[in-house]
């Protein structure tokens, strides 16, 4: 018999490599002769990294860059082994938990350290590049992740516009000249589930920037110095378009990605999903284990287990799903590919046990285990009349 497993971190509780290795842990107790495969799995948010860098066999990277707020921080992001691929969250540089609820705010916060990251997995070889962008706590349309790698946003004086959404109110010029060289021969893959245009009612000042400490009387000043920003890119980059779904993604840093590289938007668990080429793995498969933290009515909208699961329909494989709790709308799941979903929680514990990694641990295997010797009986056999 052979299993795959690709099960999304528990978060807070169990990563995702760490998960897939307690559930390999129950297969085998249960089925010792059975092969099994455990994938890395992360919807591009929180996680994508040490995800596909710990699973697939890349090394972690600490580089020092500007946080949202203009201090210095160490950042981290992974390379990964021959393929001059680097991974990256723009939350590690210029993600909103870096910034204290008190301290946020929007005007002057920079992805400025997004641009330092990626400059250094550039000096390090890297050329094909992987970023998650969700959790940001910046609505600076991504200039200062330009400024970073090389280009020019002048003001009507010739000098670089001040970081921040703020900065792009005196913005008056875009120059190329000093962009770095090596910027032309890379690639980004980027991980967006958002669909938000970058201006407008449901651009990312009015959608996304309350939330990142802007005032009502912020929104429209900052939408309109990102409409004017998205002219002078439209005029000079082909590729510019303020209404494409998702430029208005972390703060508009999605369109910069697309107006100034050879950026594609994709669904971050598509993403993962094909990195870790799970189709060939799953494609000869008895059985797929999947799961995450909590499973319910909106794990259907585009999470990670529901991406493994439609996969593995592709070839008609039986998708079972691991949790640590169910919740309302779970069984949603099962048409989407899920055929039977299960909590892991073996007794009544509190919150705190329940998240404790070694219990996680435990409870992943224990739970698999059972799983697997239900299987291994041979009840999936049973007639149906019978």
């Amino acid at each position: 018999m052979k299993v795959v497993v690709a099960v999304d971190s528990f978060k807070g509780s169990i990563g995702s490599l760490a998960a897939g290795e307690a559930a390999r842990e129950g297969i085998i107790k249960a089925c010792p002769d059975a092969t099994v495969v455990v994938c890395p799995l992360a919807d591009g948010g929180e996680g994508t990294t040490d995800a596909l860098t710990a699973g697939l066999g890349g090394v972690k990277q600490k580089v020092t860059v500007t946080d949202p707020l203009g201090r210095k921080i160490v950042a981290e992001y992974g390379i990964l082994p021959g393929r001059c691929t680097a991974v990256a969250e723009m939350a590690a540089a210029a993600g909103l938990t870096l910034v204290p609820s008190e301290q946020r705010d929007v005007m002057r916060a920079t992805t400025y350290g997004v641009g330092e990251m990626i400059l250094d997995a550039i000096k390090k070889g890297c050329r094909r590049f992987i970023v998650g962008i969700g959790g940001s706590a910046t609505n600076d349309g991504g200039a200062g992740m330009l400024q970073a790698l090389g280009f020019g946003l002048l003001d009507k004086t010739g000098k670089n516009i001040p970081f921040g959404a703020a900065g792009l109110k005196e913005l008056a010029k875009i120059d190329t000249k000093n962009v770095i060289p090596e910027l032309k021969e890379c690639s980004f893959k980027i991980a967006c589930d958002v669909e938000n245009p970058l201006c407008g009612e449901n651009g990312c000042s009015a959608v996304f920037a309350p939330q990142k400490g802007a005032n009502p009387a912020d929104i429209p000043l900052m939408d309109k110095w990102l409409s004017d920003f998205a002219e002078l890119s439209e005029e000079k980059f082909a590729k510019a378009d303020r209404n494409f779904p998702g430029a208005g993604a972390a703060g508009g840093l999605g369109f910069a990605f697309l107006a100034y590289t050879d950026a594609v938007l994709e669904s971050g668990v598509k993403i993962v999903l094909e990195e870790t080429r799970l189709k060939e793995h799953i494609c000869d498969a008895d059985l797929v284990i999947t799961g995450e933290g909590r499973i319910d009515g909106q794990t259907v909208m585009g999470k990670a287990p529901v991406g493994v699961a439609e996969t593995a329909k592709i070839f008609n494989k039986p998708v079972v799903a691991l949790a640590g709790c169910v919740g309302n709308g779970a069984k949603a799941c099962h048409e989407h590919g899920i055929d039977a979903v299960f909590p892991v929680l073996q007794r009544v514990t509190s919150l705190a046990e329940a998240m404790d990694e070694n219990n996680a641990r435990q409870n992943i295997t224990d739970t698999t285990e059972e799983i697997m010797r239900l299987i291994c009986a041979g009840v999936t056999n049973v007639p149906k009349d019978g």
